[in-house]
């Protein structure tokens, strides 16, 4: 518990002197978010409130991405990933701090996304608030769990860039059915469906379990 403790703690410490991380998430998300309002044709329109859902998780996985792509740079810019494995520790909880980071990071980053979505698709998700935001840190947590295994995958190949998403994105079919579908339920009706939530927690259990115990390997190679 202590070293995800350690992880976690500096990973939010380091991004928040730096802030390079979240600024990009949010800068690139709230660019996708502008382009699709002015792609869109005729404005803000009920057909385009109906597809707002998975538009709203396409930005949302475009910041992943970005963010993701970095979560490791540091500790391989400074050759620190090859003390972190040489750790007397369990990976594992080497892989629960930096999938802590990533889900706090990610999350803030979502919060001031959905906050301007809701502005530029005239949406009212105060009602929805808690239940939007429990349904998107379940979505994320998925993310950010097969993701962040990804990412220590991906970040000592020559095109980590590429490398992540072409791994990544196949295995998010799950996570974005539940949550596009959860999120989609929450705005029309107000009501929290099971079926997309209990997909998520499903699939949250399975990709967390996993990565949890293939972290280790991931380390070795």
């Amino acid at each position: 518990m202590s070293v995800l403790l350690a992880i976690l703690w500096k990973d939010l410490v380091t991004e928040w002197r730096s802030r390079d991380r979240i600024t990009a998430m949010l800068l690139f998300s709230l660019l996708v978010v502008m382009v699709f309002h002015f792609s869109l044709p005729g404005g803000v329109t009920r057909e385009t409130q109906t597809s707002a859902p998975g538009l709203l998780w396409i930005a949302y996985v475009f910041a992943a991405l970005l963010g993701l792509n970095r979560s490791f740079s540091l500790e391989l810019e400074n050759d620190a990933l090859a003390g972190i494995a040489l750790s007397p520790v369990d990976r594992g909880w080497i892989f629960l701090g930096k999938l802590a980071a990533n889900w706090a990071i990610l999350g803030a980053a979502q919060a001031i996304t959905g906050c301007v979505f809701a502005l530029v698709f005239d949406l009212d998700l105060a009602a929805v608030a808690f239940r939007l935001a429990l349904v998107v840190g379940l979505g994320s947590l998925g993310l950010c769990s097969i993701g962040t295994l990804f990412a220590a995958v991906a970040v000592r190949t020559r095109f980590r860039e590429v490398m992540l998403p072409l791994l990544l994105l196949p295995l998010l079919v799950p996570v974005l059915l539940g949550a596009v579908r959860a999120t989609s339920a929450l705005l029309q009706d107000g009501a929290l469906a099971f079926e997309p939530v209990q997909l998520l927690l499903v699939t949250d259990a399975v990709y967390l379990i996993v990565s949890f115990l293939v972290f280790d390997y991931v380390l070795d190679e």
